[in-house]
């Protein structure tokens, strides 16, 4: 495939230290390649100066660089300075954004009674770029920048993931950046979600169906508990990527649950308002996941009548009706409180369909007939109910984010069957 390159430079010690996920290097390599660019990749370094000239210095080879963080007033806050001193520029003092940021500081110094004197230092420094650069937008007090350096249109936007979300559509209207967008060329892209089936059943099931093909680039990624088969191709190559996904589908079509990115919850809802049904949750070691899942999704309220966490043996007895010799003969976890707690939630939330969770998350609590990652899942509707046993791998968190998405994926099978 041939279009533009592009790399994204994310910068911030706590990024590198694991104190913060980042989140905006996805987001500006997939806002790339919807653009016909073709990300090359993403590079996180923290505030060392060497570090971040470096990474700066590497992207002089893309034909876009998206740099993210480093605008701020305090001394380690450097990308523009080095920068200037990756493309060669000198820094000028742009009076016009000195003026609108000392006017957003004296607000705020105001505000917090304090002397404009003590952020005069700072504004100076923010308002101080590479010659020639563009200023594409101010979020706080941190301007986004648009530079083009003759090899590389480098684009500069703050840390902070709504404001460079909210700054990145004003840098793509930038005379600088749309040259680059009119070399690029926007890719087709389809993807197969899989449900059920390990990475690598569909990784053989994808080599055996032709691989990828001139034009068309296949990846197997695992996400959110699901296997996704990502198809990028160029126009002319549909008739391969037609071919691959028909390979596929024979192969482990079983599995194959949607060709969109909705995600599963919004598949759930979708059903449940087709089939005019309401859809409720009990919910023990998952602490209310799949509620939170479900909420998730805008709109959710005309399907979701609610949930409940019924985590002690107490809530599970006084609030869904779960009987005590149910609890002694068969313990909390087990498939027999699983399928009572979807029938109490039905009956005490007044839904047409409901979904229960109870297991052992772990670390502690597990015996040798019920160890960690057991869990039990009960989905329950009109027309009768389906049940599930897991033995799931994985800490705490795996376990509970692994059993919230079974539960939704449970229910969308029950609704399939309906």
């Amino acid at each position: 495939m041939t279009r533009p390159r592009g790399v994204v430079v994310v910068t911030g010690s706590e990024l590198v230290r694991g104190e913060r996920t980042d989140r905006n290097g996805p987001f500006l390599a997939g806002e790339l390649l919807r653009l016909g660019i073709e990300p090359a990749r993403i590079e996180i370094v923290g505030d060392d100066p060497g570090e971040l000239e470096a990474a700066l210095r590497e992207g002089l080879g893309a034909d876009l660089c998206a740099v993210s963080g480093g605008l701020g007033p305090t001394h380690d806050d450097r990308t523009v300075e080095l920068l200037a001193r990756a493309t060669g520029r000198e820094l000028v003092v742009d009076a016009a954004l000195e003026a609108e940021i000392e006017a957003i500081s004296r607000g705020v110094a105001e505000r917090l009674r304090r002397p404009y004197a003590d952020f005069a230092e700072g504004v100076r420094k923010q308002a101080t770029l590479p010659a020639s650069a563009l200023v594409v937008g101010i979020a706080g007090t941190a301007p986004a920048l648009v530079l083009d350096s003759g090899r590389t249109v480098f684009v500069v936007l703050p840390g902070p993931p709504s404001e460079l979300q909210r700054l990145w559509p004003e840098a793509l209207e930038t005379e600088p950046v749309r040259s680059v967008l009119a070399r690029a060329r926007e890719p087709e892209r389809r993807v197969l979600r899989f449900y059920g089936a390990s990475e690598s059943a569909v990784a053989l099931a994808l080599a055996e169906a032709g691989g990828e093909a001139d034009g068309l680039a296949a990846t197997v990624c695992a996400r959110d508990f699901e296997i996704h088969v990502d198809l990028v191709f160029e126009p002319e190559a549909a008739g391969e990527a037609e071919r691959l996904s028909a390979g596929l589908r024979q192969r482990v079509g079983s599995y194959l649950f949607a060709q969109d990115e909705r995600p599963v919850e919004e598949l759930v809802l979708a059903a449940c308002r087709e089939g005019g049904l309401s859809l409720a949750a009990a919910e023990s070691c998952t602490g209310g996941l799949v509620a939170a899942r479900l909420t998730s999704v805008p709109g959710s309220s005309d399907v979701f009548c609610g949930g409940v966490v019924a985590y002690a043996d107490g809530v599970k007895r006084a609030e869904l009706g779960v009987a005590e010799e149910l609890l002694e003969r068969h313990g909390a976890v087990s498939p027999e409180v699983a399928a009572s707690m979807a029938a109490g939630a039905r009956a005490r939330l007044e839904a047409d369909v409901a979904v229960a969770v109870t297991g052992i998350a772990g670390p502690g609590g597990g015996t040798p007939d019920k160890p960690v990652g057991l869990v039990y899942l009960h989905a329950e509707g009109p027309a009768g109910g389906v049940a599930q046993e897991l033995n799931l791998p994985g800490d705490r968190a795996a376990v509970r984010g692994r059993a919230t998405a079974a539960a939704l994926h449970l229910v969308r099978t029950l609704l399939a069957q309906s």
